[in-house]
């Protein structure tokens, strides 16, 4: 019998991973490609760790139910949160071939990588930034760097609202990075999805000097590297350029959002996870 091959799974708890996404696919056309967003249950920063791990499990178990030989946690929280425990449980006692990879650790390489003077600032929300795990993954790949992080609650509000190009989105941002600017910071990672649409504000208040990581395109480069390096995976997975979207919620702001997203219109299928 020849090799079942399945679709790359990205999964986010909203419309933010396909953000995500769009860079993968840009970077690796050729691939099938699944996303899930858990737009039901949608926000995931202000819940438990327990909790979050068993969203994030269902969430994976249906990937893999498609057939999914790799899935992406697309999701900053989840990646944080549940990630570990996802590989070290989930994986070894029910699916030992298959893998799940999330986006903390590709932006904090890409900031060891790019500092110079070892003082690298983190955006996100309060649920990632409260987890401490860029801290964590920066300074186990060099102790030396320094991290000082900032909660944003009120930037996905104000993405999703469609007013990133307003002064208000400017007001929150000067907020936010003035204290990070006051640490002299050379390095600076967007930890949400939803903060590459801020890029360009962004670069206005930091300057030329400081580098900005956005995760999108970290996550695409870094998931060309992996494919590369784990042939029996990238084997497994089916190339027919196909691309499918379900959500747990399907709503106009699902389908909205969620074209300007991922760049082009998404004809998203209503699924439940519980």
């Amino acid at each position: 019998m020849g090799l079942i091959k399945g679709p790359i799974g990205v999964f986010d708890s909203g419309f933010g991973g396909l953000e995500i996404l769009r860079h993968i696919v840009k970077k690796l056309p050729q691939y099938d490609y699944i996303y899930l967003g858990d737009t039901a249950r949608t926000p995931y920063g202000s819940r438990s760790q327990e909790v979050i791990y068993n969203f994030t499990k269902q969430a994976v178990a249906f990937l893999f139910k498609q057939k999914c030989p790799l899935v992406i946690l697309a999701c900053n929280t989840a990646s944080c949160e549940a990630l570990r425990k996802i590989q070290q449980r989930y994986l070894k006692n029910h699916y030992p071939q298959r893998r799940v990879l999330g986006v903390v650790i590709p932006a904090s390489e890409a900031a060891k990588e790019t500092t110079k003077n070892n003082r690298v600032g983190v955006i996100g929300t309060e649920g990632t930034i409260n987890s401490m795990a860029f801290e964590r993954e920066i300074k186990k790949i060099n102790p030396k760097i320094k991290v000082f992080a900032q909660a944003c609650p009120l930037l996905v509000p104000i993405v999703e609202s469609g007013e990133h190009n307003t002064p208000i989105a400017q007001l929150a941002l000067q907020k936010y990075l003035q204290p990070l600017l006051a640490k002299q910071i050379d390095t600076l990672i967007l930890g949400c999805t939803h903060y590459g649409f801020l890029e360009k504000q962004i670069k206005k208040i930091v300057g030329q000097k400081i580098k900005i990581i956005i995760e999108g395109r970290v996550v695409a480069e870094k998931l060309a590297d992996y494919l590369q390096r784990h042939q029996d995976i990238e084997k497994s997975i089916a190339q027919n350029q196909k691309r499918k979207f379900f959500t747990t919620d399907l709503t106009d702001k699902f389908q909205k959002l969620g074209s300007y997203f991922f760049g082009e219109p998404i004809n998203p299928q209503k699924i439940n996870l519980e």
